[in-house]
């Protein structure tokens, strides 16, 4: 390992990783000065061949790419981002000003990975996987020796996802190819996931680490817990290999990891122009968001689905079984991932991709025309014509209905209601006198023990004319006064008939006691007044009238 002249070793904590994420160590490999800067890029060098960018550059180096790093914030001033970053909001929630020291560690690390593009003429310093490609810094966590962190790490997880998603939006907003974001979260926010839809509907492929809570974690539980963003739908989750290919113990494995990245002891340079060895799923983010970066320059109208699957399908170093939860389908390979995403993008042109389904049952070619003929014009007229003529038929048949239907009859036929009677009464249309019933028993003038007084004689029906069929008239009432006998028609049980209000009992229902047989007997819906004391009308006593006693009408209301 490399020291930058006359500077002890120094480790230092990776930073910008939220909870759920381990912190990784960064080693300081070498200073900005071009004396050591050769050596910095001969480190490298194993991390730029087990990627296999060098063919890819013979296509492409990432130009015509904005890259949206949603990180601690980066500091574009180093070497080698110099004229590559484009500084954007700031979502932490703290205001640190960007000339601290601790300000944008992390997110200068990761910058120069996709973008370091090195110094002096390039052939110095970091050269990121696609050098010509450019940043644009959102700030949306904070380093953890950022002035800031204390107060950042106290905020509500709903309030801090909400900034990332806040975020999304604003790379979304910014027309990026590529988000990148090296960063997670255990608890899943409806919020970002929504953000990070948008994005992908935009076009732009999402990139994040898949966690550094590998270890004692996976051996505790059987994998390590799911980090978000990365275990959302259309994320393309990384973990992290080290040198020999294997996985990093650090590195989350779970099914949110599609693919790996060297993340262990990678070069990369800091926001102080100083190089380190940063190791974590982070590194390995930046390196696949790089890789994307050069698909999107070759490719810009492809999906990020097919994007995804560029580089989910090419990998190298591959599992037993073509897939685990600790690499993936296996390393990132730049060279490969261009190959197949051309080919992708010439299938999503031509309809290659959907030969199998456009041919099934004959395809298009197969399905019939559609057997109904253009009306003429001839026809639309008479379709018209036959519309219009229903229609008139209709008006008028409605019009007929109305004007010359037959008024409803005002009363119930055999019925005369009395406006003072509660429920209705079957007598003479209010023919009552002071303190008389016509044509029925006094209300409840029963004394105890049997019926007082005798039943007051009803005054002659009036003249209500001609009668219609099937109605008595009311002027053949018996002498006794009665209105009716319970046999005849419209007035008894034979007509079926019932005051409105009064109580119809069912088949075979028992009469009240002492209210005789239930046939052609209609109870009283409404008590009405509180019954009088009872008094002597001076008439006989004893029991009430039969049902066929013509001095009481059957039908009557008591």
């Amino acid at each position: 390992m490399l020291r930058p002249a006359l500077r002890p070793r120094r480790w230092r904590t990776l930073a910008g990783v939220l909870a759920a994420l381990l912190a990784a160590p960064a080693v300081a490999v070498g200073s900005a000065g071009t004396a050591q800067a050769d050596p910095v890029r001969q480190q490298e060098l194993w991390v730029l061949n087990a990627i296999d960018v060098a063919g890819a550059w013979q296509h492409t180096h990432g130009s015509g790419v904005t890259v949206a790093l949603i990180d601690s914030g980066v500091n574009g001033q180093v070497s080698d981002l110099s004229g590559s970053v484009t500084t954007g909001r700031d979502f932490s929630g703290v205001n640190t000003p960007p000339t601290d020291a601790n300000w944008g560690v992390h997110g200068t690390w990761m910058a120069s990975l996709i973008a370091g593009h090195g110094h002096a003429g390039g052939s110095s310093g970091i050269m990121g996987v696609s050098p010509a490609a450019k940043i644009l810094s959102i700030r949306a966590v904070t380093d953890q020796g950022d002035p800031g962190y204390r107060r950042y790490q106290h905020e509500s997880e709903s309030r801090v996802q909400g900034h990332l998603a806040d975020a999304i939006s604003y790379a979304t907003s910014k027309r990026v190819s590529v988000i990148s974001m090296s960063l997670g979260y255990q608890g899943q926010s409806r919020q970002v996931r929504a953000a990070i839809s948008d994005a992908l509907a935009k076009g732009i492929v999402v990139v994040a680490s898949s966690g550094n809570s590998g270890g004692a974690s996976s051996g505790t539980h059987g994998n390590a817990p799911y980090s978000f963003p990365a275990d959302y739908p259309g994320v393309l989750g990384v973990g992290a290999v080290a040198q020999n290919g294997l996985p990093a113990g650090f590195s989350s494995d779970n099914l949110s990891v599609q693919v790996a990245a060297p993340g262990v002891r990678v070069p990369a340079q800091g926001r102080d122009g100083q190089y380190w060895l940063v190791s974590g799923t982070s590194p390995a983010c930046a390196l696949t968001a790089g890789v994307a970066a050069l698909i999107k320059s070759v490719y810009p109208a492809l999906a990020p689905a097919l994007v995804v699957q560029a580089i989910t399908s090419s990998t190298s170093n591959k599992p037993q079984g073509s897939y685990d939860q600790e690499v993936g389908f296996g390393t990132v390979d730049a060279t490969a991932a261009l190959k197949i995403a051309g080919r992708l993008a010439r299938d999503q042109g031509t309809g290659r991709g959907f030969v199998a389904a456009a041919k099934f049952g004959g395809g298009t070619a197969a399905i019939p025309p559609v057997p109904v003929a253009a009306r003429t014009k001839r026809q639309f007229l008479v379709d018209s014509l036959i519309a219009l003529a229903c229609l008139a038929v209709v008006l008028i048949v409605a019009f007929r209905l109305v004007v010359t239907r037959r008024p409803a009859a005002a009363g119930v036929p055999g019925v005369w209601p009395s406006p003072g009677a509660p429920g209705g009464w079957a007598g003479p249309p209010d023919s009552r006198g002071p303190g008389v019933w016509a044509g029925a028993a006094p209300p409840d003038a029963r004394g105890p023990g049997g019926w007082a007084g005798t039943a007051p004689s009803a005054p002659s029906p009036p003249d209500l004319g001609p009668q219609e069929p099937g109605l008595p008239d009311p002027a053949a009432s018996s002498a006794s006064g009665a209105w009716s006998d319970s046999s005849g028609t419209g007035y008894g049980r034979s007509a079926g008939y019932w005051a409105p209000g009064g109580y119809k009992p069912s088949a075979g229902y028992p009469s009240p006691p002492g209210y005789g047989s239930s046939d052609g007997f209609q109870p009283p819906a409404d008590p009405g007044p509180a019954p009088a004391e009872p008094q002597d009308l001076g008439g006989h006593g004893g029991d009430p009238p039969a049902a066929d006693d013509d001095t009481w009408p059957a039908s009557g209301q008591w």
